[in-house]
């Protein structure tokens, strides 16, 4: 069965200068890929440098009924706020949507005690990273405009899950990611209606990543939180690396029960594009999904030479998972997303 080596990490996964690869089993105290001396083949000054690294936190959350996923990413040259809100059961979606070029937000470079928002007159979005409290905190305050209706959340994540932390290279270049499914509470109003998102009853997903893109590239991701047959919190995140490294180290990784599965890597393909099903798959025989798009979901923005289409479909996941017992765990409709990233920026 597949097995890879889990590290304690040190304060920063970059030491004098250069980038430690590994999978790591919690957060690192610091995360400045910017003292990376040499990301790329030839040396950059700083200010160049700082120019290609990207970031951007996520969360995914929901219940029986509801689901919602939102990210902030800081792209340099512009910068995204975005946040899907459905209504399982009567099938209702509102979107907003705020893009700022040349805009100055900062994401964190730990999650011990650091934030990131987004606000302007009838907008805010914040993520207060509080490990050292053992919580990661979201505040959204919408105002209703046109047939959007207006929304408010305070979510808390139980930040007191095991972890996926990863550093590696994604197309020859340096990338981190954090990664967390955990027990979700809070409460939201949507449209005037108050909704509460019990501990036990609500599921949750985070991750916080970093990293140095080329002028064009892309990226695709599948994830999924809930519940099992057995009641178990249970949730996966997969995503396709094509380099050679990815064997010993690589994103994968599947929670179920508090337990934590690392997973060998996938090859995520859609033979009838991206609105029909798309294939998950290992060659370790551990991973074998398919993925079922239901709800569309795109963002696109062009600004100069730069542009970025981001299409995030709602869907379900079927199929099965091997944990680290090497049991079987069938997954049956466990509703989650596909995410393809393209950039050019």
């Amino acid at each position: 069965m597949y097995e890879r080596e889990i590290l304690e990490p040190s304060l920063s996964p970059v030491q004098s200068g250069e980038f430690i690869q590994g999978t790591w089993n919690r957060a690192f105290r610091e995360v400045d890929l910017l003292g990376i001396h040499k990301p790329y083949r030839i040396p950059l000054p700083r200010w160049a440098r700082e120019g290609r690294l990207k970031e951007w936190e996520s969360f995914v959350v929901q219940n029986s009924r509801y689901h919602l996923d939102a990210f902030l990413a800081n792209l340099k040259y512009f910068h995204i706020a975005q946040l899907v809100l459905y209504d399982k059961e009567s099938g209702e979606r509102s979107r907003f949507r705020k893009i700022l070029p040349l805009s100055g937000w900062r994401l964190p470079r730990n999650l011990y005690n650091d934030s990131i928002d987004s606000r302007s007159l009838r907008f805010f979005f914040r993520i207060h990273n509080w490990l050292d409290a053992q919580t990661i905190r979201i505040d959204l305050d919408i105002e209703a405009r046109g047939k959007r209706p207006a929304f408010t959340a305070h979510l808390t994540f139980d930040a007191s899950a095991v972890p996926h932390v990863t550093t590696l290279l994604q197309d020859g270049l340096p990338f981190y990611t954090y990664k967390m499914v955990s027990p979700v509470r809070g409460d939201m109003v949507w449209g005037g209606k108050h909704i509460v998102f019990r501990s036990g009853e609500t599921t949750g997903f985070f991750r916080d990543s970093k990293g140095f893109c080329r002028y064009m590239s892309s990226r695709l991701w599948c994830t999924a939180v809930g519940f099992d047959e057995e009641k178990r919190l249970c949730g996966f995140s997969l995503a396709e690396q094509p380099a050679r490294s990815s064997a010993k180290n690589n994103e994968n990784v599947f929670w179920l029960g508090g337990e934590i599965t690392h997973l060998p890597p996938v090859r995520i393909t859609m033979p009838g594009g991206i609105g029909e099903s798309w294939v998950i798959q290992d060659l370790e025989g551990m991973v074998d999904l398919s993925f079922s798009p239901e709800v569309p979901a795109r963002s696109a923005f062009n600004f100069l030479v730069f542009s970025a289409e981001y299409q995030t479909p709602l869907g379900h996941f079927s199929g099965f998972l091997l944990n680290s017992k090497g049991e079987r765990i069938q997954i049956r409709r466990l509703l989650g997303i596909g995410e393809k990233l393209s950039l050019r920026v």
